[in-house]
C-alpha cells in the first residue's frame, strides 16, 4: 500500500492533549501519516504533556500561541467548557489559510468562527472507539476549506476509523444521536446480554467474553455482508425457534420504539446543548459592547 503524502511536511498542532487528542496523534504516526516532528501538542497539564511526548516523541508546550504558529492545521481537542477561552486565546495568531479542525462536542461553526476570528474551519462528530481506531467521524466544512483541505481532514480523520462527509452542519447534531451517541446504546446492550447471561448461571467473565464476541462477530458480519440487516436476522431467526420467540418478546416490549425514542431525544438535547453553547459564546462579546457604549457614554458626559 502506497503511503499518503498529503500531509507530508505539513506542521500539526493540537490544542488539548485528551483522550480524542491522544488517539489521533497515535492514529497518524501509527498510519505513517506525519511524522513526529510535524505535530505540537499543547496542554496546560505538564504532566499530560510529558506523558504525551515520552509516549510520541512529539513536540509539547504549555502555550496554545506558540502551539499555533507554525502551525497549517490546528486541531481543538478540548473540553467544551474551556473552548470559548481557548478561542480568546488563539484569535489573532492564526495565519489565515490555516485549517482548524474541531472535535469540541457541540461547538458549531458560527461560535468558533466568531471566537477564532478565522474561516477556514472543519466540525467533526467521532465517537468512542475512535481511540481504539474505530471509530466513526462525521464532519463538515466551510466554504473557506480548499479542496486540498477537505483532503487533509479525511485523512487526519480517517486515522480514527471511518468518516464520512456530510454539506449541512445540521448533519452533525443528527450524527450525534446515531453514532456519537450510539456506543452507549451497544454497551447498554452488552450490559443486559451479560446480565441475563449470569441469570442463566454463566459467570460474568465468561458471559462477558461471549456477549463481546458476539458483537463484535455481528459487526463484521453485517459490514461484510451486501444484504440489509432485517435479511441477515432471518437468516439466524428459524421458524418456531429460539431467536423467534426472543425477538417476539423484543418486538412486544417496544424494541424498536425505545431505541427510535431514545435517538430522537438525544438529537434534541444535541441541538440545545448547541443553542446553549452559543448563548454563552454571545455573552461575553455582548458584556463588551455594552461597556464600550457604556464607556462612550460617560466620556460623553465628562465632556
Amino acid at each position: 500500500m502506497k503511503r499518503s503524502t498529503i500531509l507530508h511536511d505539513v506542521p500539526i498542532a493540537f490544542i488539548g492533549t485528551g483522550a480524542m487528542g491522544e488517539a489521533m496523534i497515535g492514529g497518524l504516526l501509527r498510519h505513517e501519516l506525519v511524522e513526529p516532528g510535524a505535530v505540537t501538542a499543547a496542554d496546560r497539564r505538564p504532566e499530560r504533556l510529558k506523558e504525551v511526548r515520552d509516549l510520541f516523541h512529539v513536540h509539547t508546550t504549555r502555550d496554545n500561541r506558540i502551539a499555533v504558529r507554525k502551525a497549517r492545521i490546528v486541531v481543538l481537542s478540548v473540553k467544551p467548557q474551556v473552548l470559548s477561552a481557548v478561542c480568546a486565546d488563539l484569535k489573532g495568531v492564526l495565519r489565515p489559510k490555516t485549517l482548524v479542525v474541531s472535535i469540541v462536542a457541540g461547538a458549531r461553526i458560527a461560535s468558533m468562527a466568531a471566537g477564532l476570528g478565522h474561516k477556514a474551519i472543519v466540525r467533526t462528530m467521532p465517537n468512542t472507539p475512535a481511540q481504539v481506531g474505530e471509530g466513526m467521524t462525521v464532519w463538515t466544512a466551510t466554504e473557506a476549506v480548499s479542496d486540498a483541505q477537505r483532503e487533509q481532514a479525511g485523512a487526519i480523520l480517517g486515522a480514527l476509523g471511518k468518516q464520512l462527509y456530510v454539506h449541512d452542519e445540521e448533519f452533525l447534531d443528527k450524527a450525534t444521536a446515531v453514532s456519537g451517541s450510539g456506543p452507549a446504546y451497544v454497551f447498554l446492550l452488552m450490559e443486559a446480554l451479560i446480565d441475563a447471561a449470569v441469570h442463566l448461571g454463566w459467570s460474568r467473565a465468561d458471559a462477558r467474553e461471549m456477549v463481546i464476541q458476539t458483537v463484535r462477530g455481528a459487526a463484521m458480519f453485517a459490514e461484510r455482508s451486501p444484504v440489509h440487516p432485517a435479511e441477515m436476522r432471518n437468516l439466524v431467526t428459524s421458524p418456531g425457534g429460539t431467536s423467534a420467540d426472543a425477538i417476539y418478546q423484543l418486538d412486544k416490549g417496544g424494541f424498536r420504539t425505545v431505541l427510535s425514542k431514545a435517538v430522537l431525544a438525544a438529537y434534541q438535547r444535541s441541538v440545545a446543548l448547541g443553542a446553549q453553547a452559543d448563548a454563552a459564546a454571545q455573552a461575553p462579546r455582548a458584556k463588551r459592547k455594552t461597556a464600550k457604549k457604556t464607556s462612550r457614554k460617560n466620556r460623553a458626559k465628562r465632556r
